[in-house]
């Protein structure tokens, strides 16, 4: 499959078309250098300005450095590169420069947009961004234009898990307010006594790599840890002596807190009113990973309240923060300006990190850290464009049936279709139940680079089973179904008959459909989101489910009743546009034939 995956790559990268510019990539028969006018400019003041574009044959691809980057990485280059180490641009100097370059390299500061690509008229192979966010780069744009993205997801790990127990030890011992009060005329050892860590309950919110960093450096200082992760693998966290316990859990023992989750739809605000109130009177929390993890205002009022005792904070929802801000000038709260990755070891090692990954991508090597996807012929896309869609959603459904801290390990994908095996390329199906299962809870881009690489990470197992079925192959397939095994599940009704949770799905009429939950047949449209529920099959259920959603203007797009006999248990699925209040769904639970039920999002 690597073999598979980097040929791809290659041709992502190499392959010339008819409309491409001559590059030093392209193998064409010339004698001598090309000059070639270019007539795309970067927005409506540069459409008309022709720009003189020269290209060699045996000339070295041109690298732009579009800001500061360690030595170690420009000499890396340099090996194999011209490299144009121009800071500052403003994004018209961008455009303008873009189309004599190969690659480009940034930071977090430069943002790449659709013009920049387009400016480039095609020369633009690889840019890099030099750590771990691509906000500022066009992914769609980057695509379309064929050229691969590229970071640094590895180099900042020590750094960080450095800085998070910097934290953890200096707001134990109130070292920051301490250092104040000498400066400001004072001696207050009386105000300022801290407490031990050693014997203290460490709770690791995310054991990924930095996370299981920090769990290893509090081992070292006596204390026992704990985590919550989903997709951590409980052999390795026992490997460090950490214990996987679920979020509540996590939350409701611990003594000190430490966040490395990723900032998504799911983790956004994750520590807020409600689950302030499930912690120990007394806890200390950390974060050096994503501001917009914590409900700032939820812990100040946490802090006023005596529930947290001591916070640090390294990143901020607003970076900077006002100057006013309650929470930074709280005198229980610790603070440092985003420092996690910012040691001279650090820089360098994303330097040269970016910098391989580019020179690599550049040679037409698979790059393990790609972000975007490789061209893949339009036909193709055409024609697998609603499996792709409903792979992705079966994915996405399924991991948020998990439960527990076991995390997810084995997945079973089954295709049932007509057309013999070397007819049917399921790599981009594979790829795209790999990104469904993994970036609701991560902040890793999955896509038919990178989807093995990232399953192989994460200890995620899957395996492909194909059922051949008889008929026409003008389809090319039937049905696309996922089992997740080893696991709890937050509806039960999920578990199939053989112990897994099981979602299957077809596609009708170019929609993706929901077809079967467990052992239940449903018939539910993946627009929008999904409400599972198991209920006594009798009458009136659909009616007051669909009153309680009707009186929030919640709007039902499809619902569909899946049973196993008249008046015994049935599972009802419930598609909706908008998503509930916590207040609808707590309604819903409590009709009394409704044994269970889970809101899903899409």
């Amino acid at each position: 499959m690597a073999a598979a995956s980097a040929s791809s790559t290659s041709l992502f990268i190499s392959k010339p078309s008819p409309s491409s510019k001559l590059s030093w990539k392209n193998q064409l028969p010339l004698p001598s250098a090309l000059a070639a006018i270019s007539l795309r400019g970067c927005g409506s003041n540069h459409r008309h300005s022709p720009r003189l574009v020269v290209f060699a044959m045996d000339a070295k691809p041109t690298v732009l450095v579009a800001e500061k980057l360690g030595e170690a990485g420009i000499n890396l280059l340099k090996d194999f590169a011209n490299v144009d180490c121009s800071y500052n641009l403003s994004p018209e100097e961008l455009c303008t420069k873009i189309s004599l370059c190969d690659a480009l390299i940034v930071r977090s500061g430069t943002k790449v947009t659709r013009e920049v690509f387009e400016s480039s008229d095609g020369r633009l192979k690889v840019v890099g961004r030099a750590g771990v966010g691509i906000d500022n780069v066009d992914l769609a744009a980057a695509t379309e234009h064929g050229c691969l993205v590229v970071n640094a997801p590895t180099a900042n790990t020590v750094a960080a898990a450095e800085h998070g127990i910097a934290l953890l030890t200096a707001m134990a011992r109130n070292v920051a307010q301490a250092d104040a009060s000498i400066k400001a005329g004072k001696w207050q050892r009386n105000k300022y006594v801290g407490v031990s860590l050693v014997g203290k309950t460490l709770a690791v919110m995310g054991f990924g790599k930095v996370g299981s960093e920090v769990a290893r450096r509090a081992k070292g200082l006596g204390m026992h840890v704990i985590a919550h992760d989903p997709y951590a693998a409980a052999d390795r966290a026992r490997a460090v002596g950490v214990d996987l316990v679920s979020f509540d859990e996590a939350i409701a023992t611990a003594d000190f807190i430490s966040l490395h989750m990723p900032l998504t739809p799911a983790t956004s605000k994750i520590l807020n009113d409600e689950n302030f109130a499930k912690m120990k009177k007394g806890v200390r929390i950390v974060n050096v990973a994503r501001g917009g993890v914590i409900d700032e205002d939820a812990l100040v009022k946490a802090l006023d309240a005596g529930i947290v005792a001591q916070a640090a904070l390294d990143v901020f929802t607003e970076e900077p923060p006002s100057k006013d801000s309650k929470l930074v000038q709280h005198e229980n709260v610790t603070v440092t300006p985003h420092l996690g990755a910012s040691t001279m070891e650090a820089q360098e090692g994303v330097a040269i990190e970016i910098a391989e990954a580019v020179v690599g991508a550049l040679k037409g090597e698979l790059a393990a850290t790609a972000v975007n996807a490789p061209m893949v012929p339009a036909e193709v896309l055409t024609e697998l464009k609603p499996f792709v869609v409903l792979a992705e959603k079966l994915g996405r459904l399924a991991v948020q049936l998990v439960a527990g801290g076991s995390g997810v390990k084995n997945v079973k994908v089954t295709y049932a279709s007509s057309r013999a095996p070397d007819d049917l390329d399921t790599r981009v199906l594979r790829a795209m139940i790999t990104k469904g299962l993994v970036e609701p809870i991560s902040d890793v881009f999955v896509n038919l680079v990178n989807a093995d690489f990232t399953a192989k990470q994460r200890g995620l197992r899957i395996t492909e089973e194909r059922i051949l079925l008889d008929g026409s192959p003008e389809n090319p397939l039937e049905f696309i179904q996922v089992q997740i095994a080893n696991v709890e599940s937050k509806f039960a009704s999920a578990i199939s008959e053989s112990g897994e949770i099981k979602m299957e799905g077809r596609v009708k009429d170019g929609i993706p459909h929901l077809t079967k939950v467990g052992s239940f047949e449903v018939d539910v449209s993946l627009e929008g989101s999904i409400i599972l529920c198991r209920q006594v099959d009798q009458p009136g259920m659909i009616g007051k489910v669909g009153s309680i959603l009707g009186e929030e203007n919640v709007n039902v797009s499809f619902m569909s009743v899946g049973r196993v006999a008249p008046r015994k248990h049935a599972v009802m699925a419930i598609g909706v546009d908008e998503q509930p209040s916590k207040e609808s769904l707590k309604r819903i639970g409590e009709i009394s034939a409704i044994e269970e039920f889970v809101y899903l999002k899409l």
